[in-house]
């Protein structure tokens, strides 16, 4: 999981906790440990753990996602092309446009799914070289029909992604982008302005926006590297953005919401190296949290 915050001058902070790599469909898994919801059997288990993060205060969304190229399965695996992630996994079978199609109506149903089960947002994963951003990126998707080619045509899997989740979900729908292929071939934070211009018409209501994963090997990294894309989109696209990546002190995302640059601040990793990053943040911004019974004396 991964909890989210967003700081707004002059308000209380509000807490929405995201379940992360939520697989809508048994092949789309990352490992065969990952989370499911592919059956309606998840979906009681999915409630108590909503009703629970409700009891605790908290706002709760859940990623719904596919692995594609990048699933560590041993049976067969699907992607947009088949080009192996690298050569510790295996290579994928290109997507006959039947597959396309039952993958687009699995996003639908997990999203009536997480519907039936409470949440209270969903985030459509599009991100870290997993199978939608494998159709996005042109380093990933060699494809000849309509879902390969050009960049519409590269969005067209998403868009239709979108457009089946929205058909049973009206709460608040976000996408999760990788803005920067970090390859002279492939997908940059213009090119993701453009794709956040047409998720804004489709009804998303904010980009999440972290960067790389579509190939081996990770990007140059530092404290905020990613904020500048997120805020290029906000700035370029109109459109609501979260800002990712290395956010690790209450300042910096304070000045990120203050200034403009995004609307929302993610916190994954740094939640777990710091599960009381919320209370130290509070401390620093001034602002007073009042403590669960059991932990008053503590505090």
């Amino acid at each position: 999981m991964a909890q989210n915050s967003l700081s707004v001058p002059g308000s209380r902070a509000s807490r929405l906790i995201i379940v992360e790599a939520t697989a809508v469909t048994p092949q789309g898994r990352i490992s065969p440990y990952d989370l499911g919801i592919w059956s309606e059997d998840h979906i009681a288990g999915l409630q108590e753990l909503v009703r629970l993060i409700h009891a605790g205060g908290s706002h709760v969304g859940i990623q719904i996602a596919h692995a594609g190229r990048k699933s560590e399965l041993k049976e067969p695996i699907i992607a947009p092309s088949a080009i192996a992630f690298n050569d510790r996994y295996q290579t994928p079978l290109a997507m006959t446009a039947q597959q396309i199609h039952e993958t687009i109506a699995a996003f639908k149903d997990g999203a009536r799914r997480a519907k039936e089960a409470g949440f209270d947002v969903i985030e459509v994963h599009a991100a870290h070289g997993y199978l939608i951003n494998e159709f996005l990126s042109p380093l990933s998707n060699r494809r000849e029909d309509e879902y390969g080619g050009s960049q519409e045509n590269r969005f067209r899997f998403l868009k239709e992604v979108v457009q089946e989740v929205k058909s049973v979900w009206d709460g608040p729908l976000f996408v999760r982008v990788s803005a920067h292929d970090y390859h002279p071939e492939g997908d940059t934070p213009d090119e993701y302005v453009t794709y956040a211009k047409w998720l804004k018409e489709l009804g998303v209501d904010l980009i999440d926006v972290s960067s790389g994963a579509v190939l081996n090997g990770p990007p140059a990294v530092y404290p905020g590297y990613q904020v500048p894309y997120a805020e290029q989109i906000r700035r370029e696209a109109d459109v609501p953005t979260g800002a990712v990546g290395l956010i690790t002190e209450p300042e910096m995302a304070e000045e990120i919401l203050r200034n403009g640059r995004a609307d929302l601040i993610f916190l994954g990793r740094e939640l777990l190296r710091d599960p009381y990053w919320p209370r130290r943040a509070a401390a620093c911004l001034g602002v007073e949290l009042q403590s669960p019974k059991q932990y008053a004396r503590g505090w």
